[in-house]
């Protein structure tokens, strides 16, 4: 199982922009999909994105689509959420996960799980 842990969360202005960053450890991380969760205050976990072993494909939950970007440094074992345009609704604990499965949507079994990291829009 492989080890995930967040960063880069904050607060920010709406319409600003802010870049997250995930670390894993271990050797075989360009063995995982890798994707990012978010959940609000009173609300369910939801999906954000997520991207391919390779990084070759992507994708993103329809309310992010356009201001968010996925990707990934394989070099590095790090994944990265990077967030324009941020809207007061994006405010959430995001949460980065890893999966062994070769698909990357919405529906992937995600295993492993970090703590999160939090992330406040201001109006």
């Amino acid at each position: 199982q492989v080890q995930l842990v967040e960063s880069g969360g904050g607060l920010v202005q709406a319409g600003g922009s802010l870049r997250l960053s995930c670390a894993a450890s271990g050797r075989t991380f360009s063995k995982y999909t890798m994707g990012w969760f978010r959940q609000a205050p009173g609300k369910e976990r939801e999906f954000v994105s997520a991207i391919s072993w390779t990084g070759g494909g992507t994708n993103y939950a329809d309310s992010v689509k356009g201001r968010f970007s996925i990707s990934r440094d394989n070099a590095k074992n790090t994944v990265y959420l990077q967030m324009n345009s941020l809207k007061p609704e994006d405010t959430a604990v995001y949460f980065c996960a890893a999966s062994r499965d070769r698909t990357y949507y919405s529906s992937t079994r995600f295993g492993s799980w970090g703590q999160g990291t939090q992330v406040t829009v201001s109006s």
